[in-house]
């Protein structure tokens, strides 16, 4: 006979038919939960200190000013004449260039101006100004007692000696260069004091988490490039889809990173490589990624998965059992 599947009580057994009647022993869940947690704690922990990638500290204004005093020196001089990567960038922080685009669309500066950056300031005389010595006060007064044209002549002559001099300032020849070389100075210090870092943080309140102007400070010198370079974490270097260290990351956005490896997408000198953000992902990944979602509606593109059926080799196992008919 088979088994009944009658889950009515028994007359007399008060259980029903089927259930358990062999061996039972305790079991204490929470004890068993409680060893499970700690054993996958445990693993968690050693499997990360033995394969994570490391977990190097940030960088900051004043391991800049520790590890390469000569280039923000440079930087700050730059800064003060206008001439840095920030001061020339265009929208979304100034208007003194168009910025990137896709040929005759201007798509930076349609943007607009939404955090309004002024380097030679907020990046040098503002912090400088929060400084209590009598020095570094007389010097700031000195500077911003001057016309804008004034302003604008010392640091200009200062930053086209210091680039003659290779950013050596030992060798600059003598001019007229106002209060720039001592500000320059002043600058550094702050920030080898650590001073710097604090000064440089906005946004109001309580919170200070806006590190805009420290980061656009930090890359307009060659410090923060450099340090990339070492951690294999540039454009060319296919830094997008890595973690630090050369550590595998993001390997999802190889199709953004492998432009920027190709020419002329790689060549800054080219029309081209000058605009490659707003091609690459203004143009080519948004095609693409149309491309993607109508599939199912193009002629020819969707018919690819039945011209090239590697699907069936995927699934040979039911098509040897079920045939490949219809």
């Amino acid at each position: 006979m088979s088994a009944s599947t009658d889950t009515k009580p028994r007359s007399g057994s008060g259980k029903p038919s089927g259930y358990w009647t062999g061996p039972t022993r305790p079991y204490d869940l929470l004890k068993e939960g409680t060893i499970a947690l700690v054993v996958v704690s445990l693993l968690t922990v050693m499997l990360a200190a033995l394969f994570s990638s490391p977990d190097d500290r940030g960088l900051t204004l004043q391991s800049w000013a520790k590890n390469a005093p000569d280039d923000m020196y440079a930087t700050v001089v730059a800064e003060l004449a206008g001439t840095s990567g920030s001061a020339g960038y265009g929208a979304p922080y100034n208007s003194n260039s168009d910025g990137q685009g896709i040929g005759p669309l201007a798509l930076q500066k349609w943007g607009g101006v939404t955090i309004k950056v002024d380097p030679a300031n907020q990046f040098v005389i503002d912090p400088l100004s929060t400084q209590p010595d009598d020095a570094t006060k007389a010097l700031v007064a000195k500077w911003k007692g001057a016309s804008a044209d004034q302003q604008t002549a010392w640091a200009t002559a200062y930053d086209d000696a210091l680039t003659k001099a290779e950013g050596d300032a030992t060798k600059v020849e003598a001019g007229d260069y106002g209060p720039v070389p001592d500000l320059a100075k002043a600058e550094i210090a702050m920030a080898d004091a650590g001073a710097l870092d604090s000064a440089m943080v906005g946004g109001g309140g309580f919170y200070q988490t806006n590190y805009t102007r420290a980061m656009l400070f930090l890359g307009d010198g060659a410090f923060l490039e450099d340090t990339a370079g070492t951690q294999h974490l540039q454009g060319g270097q296919w830094g997008m889809m890595n973690s630090v260290g050369n550590y595998p990351g993001q390997a999802w956005l190889w199709l953004a990173s492998f432009w920027y490896q190709i020419p002329p997408f790689n060549d800054e000198n080219t029309t081209i490589g000058a605009n490659a953000d707003a091609i690459v992902f203004g143009a080519i990944i948004a095609v693409l990624s149309l491309l993607l979602m109508l599939v199912p509606f193009i002629p020819g593109l969707r018919d690819i998965p039945r011209l090239i059926p590697l699907h069936r080799l995927i699934w040979r196992n039911w098509y040897a059992k079920h045939g490949t008919g219809g």
